[in-house]
């Protein structure tokens, strides 16, 4: 099998970050998040779900079992549909301000430890 070759500089770094309990159970992370933000949006659990391409049995056992995890309610549910607790969007914004910091720093370890040693292996095959 040939191997694929890529232009210079086309190599990057990719993490994900979640929060898990104890039990090793995911609390919090991408999908979760992505469950808040379309309710928040769109100001229904079944909206959400369809835009997810989720059904609302697996969308609502998510919400639920986030917050049983966390010991606190994120769904505020009116006659008109669902919006977030205070928690769940104070949730939201420290989730997000982590996954930015962790997505920087694993750019720069990135950029400083490993990238010039794939890339200056490359010019090496190349020679």
């Amino acid at each position: 099998m040939q191997r694929q070759e890529n232009s210079p500089g086309s190599f990057s770094v990719r993490s994900k970050v979640w929060i898990e309990d104890a039990n090793g159970q995911v609390v919090f992370g991408s999908g979760r998040y992505r469950i808040l933000d379309a309710v928040q949006r769109l100001g229904s659990l079944m909206a959400a779900a369809r835009e997810l391409n989720m059904s609302y049995k697996a969308l609502w056992a998510r919400i639920t079992a986030t917050e049983r995890r966390l010991g606190i309610p994120l769904l505020i549910k009116e006659s008109t549909g669902s919006r977030l607790t205070p928690e769940a969007e104070d949730l939201m914004k420290r989730f997000r301000r982590v996954n930015t910091l962790v997505i920087s720093e694993c750019d720069e370890v990135f950029a400083t430890v490993i990238k010039d040693a794939l890339e200056g292996d490359r010019q090496n095959d190349a020679d």
